[in-house]
């Protein structure tokens, strides 16, 4: 795994003082309201099996199948996830409400693992029975940026479930969302 930090001189002055003059607890109000997919996010391997709730996980390309998912560096799973290489993004359906919030808090992880049905594919990693889709990804590359890490994941096996509905998490709440017939 490759790891960079983005440089920051390259940006123009006006550009660093617009990021600057921002308020901390602004940004993460406003942030509360761009809506996103709940995810669990997993891992297995030498270094053990860990997972954590990320909104922060978004498509990157289809070739190769990469997509992104964003870890804080000072995060209890942090030095799993680094060390394993390997992860399984798990999107959540409706019914996984209580799931997200054991992954997203600090309980044991025996404890969530034991909360729901797991599998694995190509990677190892848990996979979420039921999820509305799991991409099972080896990290390709990790750029540092802040206080997080950006995890660039090729998928080396995707599975969706078309018959369950999603979960969103909008202005600090979960919301289902509903498929619509087709």
């Amino acid at each position: 795994m490759q790891t960079q930090s983005l440089p920051t001189d390259s940006l123009p002055a006006s550009s660093a003082l617009r990021s600057v003059a921002v308020d901390k607890q602004d940004f993460r109000d406003a942030m509360a309201r761009l809506g996103s997919a709940v995810n669990i996010i997993t891992t297995d391997g030498p270094a053990g099996r860990a997972g954590f709730t990320a909104s922060a996980v978004c498509s990157v390309t289809d070739t190769p199948p990469t997509l992104l998912v964003c870890l804080n560096r000072s995060a209890s799973v942090y030095s799993v996830f680094q060390q394993n290489q390997t992860l399984c993004v798990n999107t959540l359906c409706a019914e996984h409400e209580s799931l997200s919030n054991l992954f997203g808090g600090k309980t044991p992880m025996e404890m969530r693992f034991s909360a729901a049905r797991w599998s694995t594919l190509v990677t190892g990693c848990p996979v979420l029975s039921g999820a509305v889709a799991s991409f099972d990804c080896h990290i390709t590359q990790v750029i540092s940026v802040g206080t997080h890490d950006i995890l660039f994941c090729q998928a080396a096996a995707v599975i969706h479930n078309d018959d369950q509905h999603g979960l969103a998490y909008f202005d600090r709440c979960y919301h289902p969302l509903m498929r619509q017939s087709r």
